[in-house]
C-alpha cells in the first residue's frame, strides 16, 4: 500500500482517498497513513476521510474520527482554534464527494462533548439548515448544561426556520421542563405531540411521568402509568422507579411496594436504584427492621447494597435518634470496603450533634479529614449547630474557622446558626456583629438569623431594636414565620404594652379569619398558637383585664387549638386574682373534661388561689391531692410552697 510521509505528499493522500473505490479501500488507506500524519500541520487527509465516511453514511465512524480530531486539537497549545480549524478544513475541500451534512455531524460531536459554544458557532456559519439529528444535540446540549432559556430560543428560532419536531425532540424539550418544574409546559408539549400523531416512546413518557411525580400529581402520574402498560409498551425498569420514587416522596410508601409487586408480576428485576427508593421510603417513615429486612431481599435478586441504600438506613436511625445503630450501621459498611462518603459523615455528624454528642460528631469530622473525604457546608453547619445548641460557642466559632481555612465558605446558614447561638446565650452584641459582616459579605440574611435576633432583643426588653428589625425584616421580603410574631407579641406583652400587643396580633395572624386549608403562612398572616393565646392571656390577667383575657381564652378554644397546661394555668391565676370562683370551678371542670387530668402544677396553682382568697377548705383539700401527687417529685420552690399550705391549713383545723 502506498505512503504518504512527506507533507508534500498529504495532496496526494487526500485525493488518493477521495478517489478511492470504495469507503472500505479509502479508510484503509487513511489508517495506514494516520501515524505520519498531523493534524497540526494539516487537516486535508482528515477532512477528506470525514467527508467519503459522511457521504457513505458511515456515521459513527465518521463522528469518532471527528472526536478524535478534535481532542488531538484541543491538546495543543491553541485548543480554543480547534473549532475554527476543522470547520475550515472541512469547508474549504474542493471535491465533489462535498456532503453537507458533515457540519451536522461536526455539530453533533461538539454536542456530545459539553464544547456547546462551539457547537452553536458551527450551526451559525453553515449555510444549510442542519440535519434533524443535530438540531436535537444542539437542544440536548444546552439542557444538559442548564442553559433552558438559551434552549427555548434555539428551539423558536429552529421552529421559525422550518424546523419539524419529531419523538427525540420532545424528549429533550419535556426533560428539560422536568429541571424547570413546569408542569403545564410539559402538559402542552405533550398534547401537541399527540396532536401532531407521533407515538411517545418510553422515554418521553417516562419523563412526563418523572415531571408529574416531582410535582406529587401522584393520581395523574398514575394514569399516564395506566396508559402506558395498558396501550402502548412495558415500561421499563426506570419508569417503575420513577413511579415508585414519586409515591415514598408522598409518604404513600404502601402503594410504592403494590407498584413493587406489579413490576415483578410483568417480569422485571429489581436494581439497587429500586432497592434504595423503597428502603429510603422506609426509612423515613421510621420503618428501620422493615427496610434492613429488605436488604437480604436485595441478595436474592443478586443486587448488593450500595452507599446510598447504607446512608438512607444510617439516616433512618438517626432521625429516630438510635445515633448508636447508625454508628453500627457505617462500620458495617466499611466491612464491606464501602466506603463512607461526605453524606455519609454529614448525615452521622448531625444526628450525634442532636443528642448531644457534639465532641463524637468533632471526632468524626477529624477522622473524615484523615480518610481524605471533604467536609461541606453541611458538615461543618451541623457540627456548628450542634455546638451552638450545648452553649459552647468558642467550638462553635472554631469549627467555623476550620470551615474557612478549608476553603469552604460561610454561608447564610452557618451566619443564622451562630446568630441564634449568641442570641440564646444572651450575647446581642456577638450577635449583631454576625449580623453585620453577614451583610458585608453580600449574604442576604434569612428569617432564621432576623427571628433569632428579634426573639433575642425581646427577651432583653430592647422592644425598639426588636420592632426595628421586624421592619427591616419586611422590607426586604422576607414574610415572618409564627415564632417571629411570638416573639414580638411575648415581648410586647412583657413590655407592659398589651393594647399594641393585640393589635399586632390581630393584624399578624388569620385570627378571626375562618379556616380554608391553607398553610401556616398564607399571604403574610400565620396561623395562631399557644405562645401567642398564653401571652396575651397572662399580660391581660396582669392587667386585670380578666373579661378580655377570658374572650382570648374562649377564641383559642375555637380556633381549634388544643388548650395546654400552661395556658390553663394562667386563665386560672387571673380568675382567682378576680375572685371568680364559679368560673375556677367550670374552668376546673372543663379542663377535666377536655382530657387535662389535674396535674402537681396545676393543683399547685389552685390550691394557693384558694389560700390567697381565704378558702382554706378548698385549699387543703387540693393541699392533700398534691401531698399524693408530689411524694418525691416536687422541686424545693413547690415544697416549700405546699408546706406552707399545708401548715395553713393545719392551724385552721386546730
Amino acid at each position: 500500500m502506498a505512503s504518504f510521509s512527506s507533507p508534500s505528499h498529504h495532496l496526494n493522500l487526500t485525493k488518493a482517498i477521495l478517489n478511492s473505490r470504495t469507503p472500505q479501500q479509502a479508510l484503509n488507506l487513511f489508517n495506514s497513513n494516520i501515524k505520519l500524519l498531523n493534524p497540526l500541520k494539516n487537516l486535508e487527509p482528515y477532512s477528506a476521510m470525514i467527508h467519503v465516511l459522511t457521504g457513505a453514511k458511515l456515521y459513527l465512524d465518521a463522528r469518532c474520527l471527528i472526536k478524535h480530531l478534535i481532542k488531538t486539537l484541543q491538546s495543543s497549545s491553541k485548543p480554543h482554534c480547534a473549532c475554527h480549524l476543522i470547520f475550515n478544513a472541512l469547508n474549504t475541500l474542493q471535491t465533489s464527494k462535498l456532503t453537507p451534512n458533515v457540519f451536522g455531524f461536526l455539530i453533533i460531536a461538539f454536542s456530545d462533548m459539553g464544547l456547546i459554544e462551539d457547537a452553536l458557532w458551527v450551526y451559525r456559519k453553515t449555510t444549510t439548515f442542519p440535519p434533524m439529528q443535530a438540531c436535537n444535540a444542539l437542544l440536548h446540549g444546552l439542557v444538559k448544561l442548564r442553559r433552558f432559556d438559551s434552549m427555548w430560543d434555539l428551539y423558536n428560532e429552529l421552529l421559525s426556520r422550518g424546523f419539524l419536531p419529531n419523538v427525540v425532540t420532545y424528549g429533550v424539550l419535556i426533560n428539560c421542563c422536568c429541571y424547570q418544574a413546569d408542569v403545564s409546559k410539559t402538559r402542552e408539549l405533550f398534547h401537541e405531540l399527540l396532536m401532531k400523531g407521533i407515538r411517545p416512546n418510553v422515554v418521553v413518557y417516562t419523563t412526563v411521568l418523572k415531571v408529574l411525580c416531582n410535582e406529587g400529581k401522584m393520581l395523574e402520574a398514575e394514569c399516564m402509568f395506566r396508559l402506558i402498560r395498558d396501550w402502548y409498551f412495558l415500561p421499563t425498569l426506570y419508569t417503575y422507579n420513577v413511579l415508585m420514587n414519586g409515591y415514598c416522596k408522598m409518604d404513600n410508601v404502601e402503594r410504592a411496594f403494590e407498584i413493587y409487586q406489579m413490576m415483578i408480576g410483568d417480569g422485571l428485576g429489581p436494581n439497587v436504584v429500586t432497592f434504595g427508593i423503597l428502603i429510603d421510603g422506609l426509612c423515613k417513615l421510621g420503618e428501620l427492621v422493615a427496610a434492613r429486612n429488605y436488604i437480604v431481599s436485595m441478595v436474592k435478586y443478586g443486587v448488593f447494597p450500595n452507599i446510598f441504600v447504607y446512608n438512607c438506613l444510617i439516616d433512618g436511625y438517626c432521625r429516630t435518634g438510635n445515633v448508636s445503630e447508625a454508628v453500627a450501621m457505617c462500620s458495617e459498611m466499611e466491612k464491606l470496603k464501602i466506603l463512607p462518603d461526605v453524606f455519609t459523615y454529614s448525615i452521622l455528624i448531625k444526628g450525634l450533634c442532636s443528642v448531644g454528642r457534639v465532641e463524637e460528631g468533632s471526632s468524626l469530622l477529624q477522622k473524615m479529614n484523615k480518610d481524605g473525604v471533604v467536609a461541606s457546608s453541611i458538615t461543618y453547619n451541623s457540627l456548628i449547630d450542634g455546638y451552638c445548641k450545648v452553649g459552647n460557642m468558642e467550638k462553635a466559632l472554631e469549627i467555623c474557622s476550620q470551615m474557612t481555612e478549608k476553603g469552604v465558605a460561610p454561608n447564610v446558614i452557618t451566619f443564622s446558626t451562630l446568630i441564634n447561638g449568641y442570641c440564646k446565650a444572651g450575647n446581642m452584641q456577638a450577635a449583631m456583629g454576625f449580623y453585620s459582616e453577614m451583610v458585608i459579605k453580600g449574604l442576604v440574611p434569612d428569617v432564621i438569623a432576623y427571628t433569632a435576633l428579634i426573639n433575642g432583643y425581646c427577651k432583653n426588653g430592647n422592644m425598639k431594636e426588636a420592632l426595628r428589625l421586624h421592619k427591616e425584616m419586611l422590607e426586604s421580603g422576607l414574610t415572618p414565620n409564627a415564632f417571629t410574631i411570638s416573639s414580638l407579641i411575648d415581648g410586647l406583652c412583657k413590655d407592659g404594652r398589651v393594647s399594641e400587643a393585640f393589635s399586632f396580633f390581630l393584624e399578624n395572624t388569620r385570627a378571626g379569619i375562618p379556616e380554608n386549608g391553607t398553610d401556616e403562612m398564607d399571604g403574610g398572616f400565620c396561623s395562631p398558637n399557644h405562645v401567642m393565646y398564653t401571652s396575651l392571656i397572662q399580660a391581660l390577667c396582669k392587667d386585670g383585664q380578666i373579661f378580655e383575657a377570658s374572650k382570648i381564652f374562649s377564641d383559642m378554644r375555637c380556633s381549634g387549638l388544643m388548650v395546654d397546661v400552661p395556658a390553663y394555668i394562667v386563665i386560672l391565676e387571673g380568675h382567682f386574682r378576680a375572685k371568680h370562683l364559679i368560673d375556677v370551678l367550670m374552668l376546673h371542670a372543663d379542663m377535666i373534661k377536655m382530657g387535662i387530668m389535674p396535674s402537681i402544677a396545676i393543683n399547685l396553682v389552685i390550691a394557693r388561689g384558694y389560700q390567697e382568697i381565704g378558702d382554706l377548705r378548698s385549699a387543703r383539700l387540693c393541699s392533700e391531692d398534691l401531698v399524693v401527687q408530689g411524694l418525691g417529685i416536687l422541686n424545693q420552690g413547690e415544697q416549700k410552697a405546699l408546706q406552707y399550705i399545708v401548715d395553713e391549713d393545719n392551724k385552721v383545723s386546730l
